[in-house]
């Protein structure tokens, strides 16, 4: 099998590998075309396994880019969220890896060092050996396993937990929906739990709040405030990373992806990107 039929066949897991480091396709991609790059300039009789090579290359490239995305980051304009994708209901039907992994995970994913990060994303998630994880760090597998093991407590410790009933998700995004785009203050403050927050990515590209807005009489008012300015929105649900979600248009253009956290009927978390450079990844609305 030719090193391009083998870099084919393993894109998608590369892309999964990379986007769970970075939370950003768009990186993702640029760092697995990095890494055909490098293969094709490198010696392929010394490379003994193939796939392994490309695994271990894709996640010390992405790595490197998380390390300096950190720094970035600390300039960012606002909050920094992940890039959403647009997935079906049902993960089996996940086309790449890259659809696998879950809005809250990646969400949490962002608040571990990045060391720690990849060796869970790689062990936990695409079940790499720590003596593979240990090439890619240039750490030995008991440091990784190490890693590993304090990103999951870290992850139990943060990650929330929300509802799984679709049925249940449909009409809270359907009551979100309309009270959000109607400005309807009443509406919202039935749909939204006393402790949500709301966390907007705007990038200092568009408008957005510049800090995470906190309890729902605060988020009602501020979403009221919206629905009153500038053009009407409207609002499609969707799933993205298998998470209950809105597609937020002006007229045909997306202004937005909202990602909602539900438990017991209350929207819990807001996560509204608006970065357009985030937005590549979402279906346009159906005419």
């Amino acid at each position: 099998m030719s090193a391009a039929t083998v870099f084919d066949d393993l894109r998608p897991r590369l892309i999964g590998v990379a986007y769970g480091l970075l939370g950003s396709v768009t990186e993702a991609e640029d760092v697995v075309q990095d890494a055909w790059i490098r293969l094709q300039r490198s010696d392929l009789a010394e490379i003994d396994d193939l796939t392994g090579w490309l695994v271990t290359t894709t996640s010390r490239l992405a790595l490197d880019v998380l390390r300096s995305a950190r720094n970035r980051r600390e300039s960012y304009v606002g909050p920094w969220l992940p890039e959403p994708v647009e997935t079906a209901p049902d993960p089996a039907d996940s086309v790449s890896l890259a659809d696998s992994i879950s809005w809250a995970m990646l969400v949490v994913l962002e608040t571990l060092a990045p060391a720690e990060r990849a060796a869970f994303v790689l062990h936990d998630l695409f079940g790499l050996s720590f003596t593979e994880i240990g090439t890619a760090l240039a750490r030995n597998p008991a440091a990784c396993r190490k890693l590993a093991s304090r990103a999951r407590e870290h992850i139990e410790s943060r990650k929330p937990r929300f509802d799984v009933d679709p049925t249940l998700h449909r009409n809270v995004v359907s009551a979100f929906a309309d009270a959000a785009t109607s400005g309807d203050l009443q509406g919202l403050l039935g749909i939204l739990d006393p402790d949500a927050v709301l966390t907007a990515d705007g990038g200092g590209i568009v408008r957005a709040a510049l800090q995470p807005i906190l309890g729902a009489d605060a988020i009602a008012a501020f979403l009221t405030a919206v629905a009153s300015q500038g053009p009407r929105k409207t609002m499609r649900a969707a799933v993205v990373n298998h998470n209950p979600a809105l597609l937020v248009f002006v007229g045909d253009s997306l202004d937005g992806v909202v990602a909602l956290g539900i438990t017991d009927n209350r929207v819990t978390s807001i996560d509204f990107v608006r970065n357009p450079h985030k937005l590549n990844r979402i279906g346009h609305l159906d005419r």
